[in-house]
């Protein structure tokens, strides 16, 4: 396993390495985010994935389903708890907030593990709303996944860049009017694994959803 610090470093030299792209709107793109060994303990981890038979273009289609690294999944597993404590506070969100030119204060961490199947599609959506920040990690290395990456789009919903898919990528964006983005239907041979990880402001309602329900980033 490893410890919190160094995966929060992992992320924060990601981030200052990372490609800025302003379009089809500003998004980074990181390679190297999380250690081998961290993305290897999720892959790991003892969740199957679920069989959905169609998300409706929607996550929220299959609710029940959907994996967090809350209080319950971070008391299971240890890797669970480390990535949370690593972006929770320290320096990944410092890089975040340095990268980004956005304060995180007041908001909370909510990590969600992916796990998509073929048939899997994302209809196109911009993430506004609660959510303060917007990063995903890619961790699959499925033969094939090269083309798995999230597809962003312009404002009429045509698929401008789409993110490099390979363990360890990863985009990431303030989530505005034009951050329309999501995941045209394509073959998925095996599994499409990654991370969410979304800043979201206190109106969040799925309290069950966060890291640290009582206790916003960077607070002691």
């Amino acid at each position: 396993m490893t410890r919190p610090d160094i995966i929060s470093r992992s992320i924060a030299q990601a981030l200052d390495a990372a490609h800025v792209r302003e379009r089809p709107f500003r998004h980074w793109l990181l390679e190297d985010a999380l250690p081998p060994a961290t993305r290897d303990a999720v892959v790991a981890l003892p969740i199957e994935a679920a069989e959905i038979p169609d998300t409706c273009g929607r996550r929220e289609t299959n609710n029940d389903t959907r994996v967090h690294f809350g209080a319950e999944n971070r008391g299971r597993y240890a890797v669970c708890d480390q990535l949370a404590r690593a972006l929770q506070d320290g320096p990944a969100v410092q890089a975040v907030e340095r990268a980004a030119g956005i304060d995180l204060a007041g908001t909370s961490l909510r990590v969600e593990y992916c796990q998509d199947r073929d048939g899997f599609w994302l209809e196109p959506h911009t993430d506004i709303g609660a959510k303060r920040l917007t990063l995903l990690v890619y961790l699959s290395d499925d033969p094939g996944g090269a083309d798995w990456g999230t597809d962003l789009m312009d404002e009429f919903w045509f698929p401008a860049a789409r993110a490099p898919f390979a363990p360890g990528n990863g985009v990431m964006f303030v989530p505005g009017p034009t951050t329309w983005h999501g995941f045209r239907r394509r073959p998925i041979a095996g599994v499409r694994r990654s991370i969410i990880v979304n800043y979201v402001g206190p109106e969040w309602r799925a309290r069950h959803e966060l890291a640290f329900p009582h206790r916003p980033v960077g607070a002691p």
